[in-house]
């Protein structure tokens, strides 16, 4: 894994907490329509992108 790769992961490592955080509270405050389907949407894709940095 070269360097770039090392520290996008630890990008993606920062966000995923701050995003699932937001995701729990827009799963219980619905103000925004589609804000849940939003924030599902980049988790899952920045999961992605970590397991393919990974192998």
């Amino acid at each position: 894994m070269d360097g770039k790769a090392k520290k996008r992961l630890e990008v993606i490592r920062q966000k995923l907490p701050l995003l699932k955080q937001r995701l729990a509270g827009a799963k219980k405050q619905e103000d925004e329509p589609g804000e849940v389907k939003k924030l599902e949407q980049e988790i899952a894709s920045l999961e992605s992108e970590a397991a393919k940095l990974r192998s």
